[in-house]
């Protein structure tokens, strides 16, 4: 994906992830800077009033009650984005950072902000030109939205805050004059739209969301590949089984393991063998691999749904389309509300947490049955090395898988939370942005675990008897080995694993199943 256009309303994680990662040129839609210039229109007729409207012309928080001066009002913008520039811990890394500022780009573009084009143009600019600011990763609650990691995105656009430019850590006055930017002088509404709303947490939701869809279809890949190097059946994935407990991603899971095994001379070869049944990691992938899909489903809806949300507060509105006005003109109706709150994402990414750190779990248990001499199939050696005791082969490939499961389930626990400030008016928050983190380190750990599963059930292939893989198998097979050559004898085998796991993250994996399979499931 070369360009993105940003329109308000149709932003896609898959969009996120090109701008985020891919650096995918940005232009705003013709549509949205009419939206954006009649949403300043509003506020423009607002001023000519005499009303005290909050985010316009009073303070903030708390300190609502506080009328300001037609001639501060700029100041107050400024000083807004200054003083919540408050954020600590380690700087975020150039995707999120990207990410932030194409999501908070698009919500403004929805136009119910009351923020000028030249504000939403510098933006998209910063993006193209790669002006990236250097924003804290600590310091949101996730309500009122993301807003220390927000000001310190925002003050770039004002000449102030730091920035990164080719490489280069600059003040960000500078980092604009280097690409021939301008800042911009904030007026009444634009700080705050810059920075209330949720776009921290959703931009690593995007990502997160992503990623964890490549972790469920490599997960199936993995566990239909141990099917057959562990001699075991696939005919748990049978779709009478399915059909009688019809959850959706069982379904697609079990569908999975039938098309990637279709064919396979391996599972043929044993089908009348003494044992009645597997072991629940492997007889249970539908099971427990269609709930992960079905949390990250959950995922995918709520994210999907805030890109394209206007979590400002408060936001603007054409006065003939509101009933009951809170304030306003005859052409404008301004609301406060809530769309900041994260909560519609911290539940989902608190979810999708425990659902990877399952996924996790139930590859390790695999990825034991490979290694373990006490449970492993008879045809397979000692961790999967001819030379047992002299070597360790993919021993400790375990030990790292068993650590990051284990990590998984320590940041398990909910990061949904309250914490009351602002003087009790903010008495509940969210902590979205500690579940995206989270999130974001489960979902990281368990694509590990499982490029460690592929590893190792490539490795069990070269000892089993000589017969044909399924069709998908095969070129998962033939796609780890053009990576990472057979353990012949003992090396640093983190990196074989590490080369595996950049065939997952490249999406290649699933592209040359995809290849040799038609009617591959996502």
């Amino acid at each position: 994906m070369d360009e993105v256009v940003v329109d308000g309303e149709s932003l896609t994680p898959a969009d996120v992830e090109a701008v985020a990662r891919h650096d995918a040129h940005v232009t705003i839609a013709d549509g949205a800077r009419e939206a954006v210039r009649e949403s300043r229109a509003r506020i423009e007729d607002i001023l000519e009033t005499d009303e005290a409207v909050y985010g316009v012309n009073t303070g903030f928080g708390e300190l609502v009650q506080q009328r300001i001066p037609e001639e501060d009002i700029g100041t107050l913008q400024r000083n807004l984005l200054r003083s919540h520039a408050a954020g600590a811990g380690d700087e975020l890394g150039t995707p999120e950072v990207r990410g932030m500022l194409l999501t908070r780009l698009n919500t403004l573009a929805k136009g119910f902000s009351g923020i000028r084009v030249r504000v939403v143009e510098l933006l998209a600019d910063m993006l193209n030109e790669g002006v990236h600011p250097v924003v804290k990763s600590k310091g949101s609650l996730g309500a009122s939205g993301d807003l220390a990691p927000l000001s310190h995105l925002a003050l770039v656009t004002i000449g102030e805050g730091e920035a990164w430019v080719d490489g280069e850590r600059l003040s960000g006055g500078a980092a604009l004059d280097r690409r021939g930017l301008d800042p911009v002088r904030l007026r009444a509404k634009e700080g705050l739209a810059l920075i209330n709303g949720t776009q921290l947490t959703v931009a690593l939701g995007a990502l997160v969301l992503r990623d964890a869809e490549r972790a469920v279809r490599a997960a199936d890949i993995a566990g239909a590949l141990t099917t057959e190097v562990t001699m075991s059946t696939s005919a748990s994935a049978h779709q009478r089984i399915q059909d009688v407990r019809p959850h959706a991603g069982h379904a697609e899971t079990a569908r999975n393991i039938r098309e990637l095994t279709r064919g396979s001379g391996i599972i043929e070869s044993h089908r009348n063998c003494h044992r009645v049944q597997d072991a629940y990691s492997i007889r249970c992938m539908p099971q427990v691999h269609g709930a992960v899909r079905d949390a990250v489903d959950h995922l995918r809806d709520a994210v999907e749904t805030e890109l394209n949300s206007a979590t400002d507060n408060p936001l603007v509105f054409d006065a003939e389309r509101v009933d009951d006005r809170a304030s306003g003109t005859d052409r404008a109706a301004v609301l406060s509300g809530g769309n900041f709150h994260g909560e519609p994402l911290a539940l989902p990414l608190d979810y999708v947490t425990g659902a990877l750190t399952e996924l996790a779990a139930i590859s390790e248990r695999r990825i034991d049955r490979l290694l373990n001499p006490n449970i492993q199939e008879d045809h397979l050696p000692p961790f999967l090395t001819d030379d047992d005791g002299l070597e360790s082969g993919y021993m400790i490939a375990q030990y790292t898988a068993a650590d990051l499961v284990s990590t998984n389930r320590s940041i398990g626990r909910p990061a949904t939370d309250n914490i009351t400030v602002s003087g009790n008016q903010e008495d509940h928050v969210s902590m979205s942005a500690t579940s995206a983190y989270r999130a974001q380190e489960a979902v990281n750990n368990t694509l590990y675990v499982l490029a460690s599963e592929l590893t190792c059930s490539a490795q069990a292939m070269e000892f089993v008897p000589e017969h044909e893989p399924g069709r998908g198998t095969g070129a998962t097979y033939t796609a780890i080995r053009e990576r990472v050559p057979p353990l012949e004898e003992d090396r640093p085998v983190g990196e074989d694993v590490d080369a595996v796991l950049e065939l997952v993250v490249s999406d290649e994996l699933t592209e040359r199943v995809e290849s040799v399979i038609d009617t591959y499931v996502r």
